[in-house]
């Protein structure tokens, strides 16, 4: 009996993405490249699933950001709210956009592999989903190793491939809409790729495991999915959240030692220094050399 309950679940699944599937696509068709991935992705996030997902990442983010110090945070990515990093004791907060959009909290825009600012600058730098929807991914990162200054953080929140929402994007690709169209990357890569620019990882966390459906109603009956997936299959989550710090290999100065030793010669006597064999000679011309003397020299 348990079983067969057991095999219902994937089943039931499969009937709500069919219903998903048949909800008729009543947007407006926009081609590719006249596309605003940060306008779409800011009114996904308002959205049923959006708010679910954004309050999965912000309650992890809102546990790290206290424990990250310094003068100046920036948020690199403009396609959530700067609410999300609110819980930072950092004053000083910019927030650098790649896109132009309407609506808009940026502080300056510009491309995603050249940022305008000065290198070893920033103290704690977030990336929430702005890998997703880069073109090259791996500069977007070593343009944020080169802005974060030695023993800075970074904090990159990313959607996991691995988990419902890797499947819904696998499956939904077709229909060209955010966030389905990105190109999710799993966390095991970023953490390659972080550790070749030479940070170091200090956390790793995966949340939601809910899948991703604009019905509230469902919604609220598979809230057990959450507690259930984090302690069963915490693999399988649907946002990824990394905190890495940037390595600087510690230089020890060695103090110069101008004192020459004085080395022993056959015998077990010391060798003479000039300067001991200059003073022997002025004590030889003034006739007050000793038996020690000789003895020693």
């Amino acid at each position: 009996m348990i079983l067969g309950r057991a095999s219902l679940c994937p089943i039931f699944l499969y009937l709500l993405w069919c219903r998903e599937m048949l909800v008729p696509f009543r947007r407006k068709h926009v081609p590719y490249g006249e596309r605003n991935s940060v306008a779409e992705l800011r009114e996904w996030f308002t959205s049923e699933v959006g708010i679910n997902t954004l309050g999965s990442s912000a309650a992890v983010v809102d546990g790290i950001l206290p424990d990250l110090f310094g003068y100046h945070l920036a948020l690199y990515g403009d396609y959530v709210n700067k609410e999300l990093v609110e819980t930072s004791r950092i004053s000083h907060r910019i927030v650098i956009a790649t896109e132009l959009a309407q609506k808009t909290d940026a502080t300056l825009v510009c491309d995603q592999a050249a940022l305008p600012v000065f290198e070893n600058t920033i103290d704690v730098l977030v990336l929430p989903h702005t890998l997703e929807f880069s073109d090259e991914p791996h500069h977007v990162l070593r343009e944020a190793e080169r802005v974060v200054i030695g023993e800075g953080h970074i904090l990159i929140i990313t959607f996991n491939p691995w988990s419902l929402f890797g499947l819904w994007c696998a499956l939904l690709r077709w229909r060209d809409e955010v966030p389905w169209r990105g190109k999710f990357i799993s966390q095991n890569r970023v953490k390659d790729w972080l550790k070749l620019l030479g940070f170091d990882i200090e956390s790793a966390t995966k949340v939601g495991y809910r899948p991703p459906l604009q019905r509230t109603s469902i919604n609220r009956k598979l809230q057990f999915l959450e507690n259930l997936g984090a302690f069963c299959w915490p693999f399988f989550g649907n946002v990824s959240v990394i905190v890495a710090k940037k390595r600087v290999t510690a230089i020890t100065p060695l103090k110069a030692s101008w004192e020459t030793r004085r080395r022993m010669v056959a015998g077990g006597v010391v060798e003479p220094t000039t300067r001991n064999q200059r003073n022997l000679n002025d004590r030889l011309e003034r006739g007050f050399t000793t038996e020690n003397d000789r003895d020693l020299y």
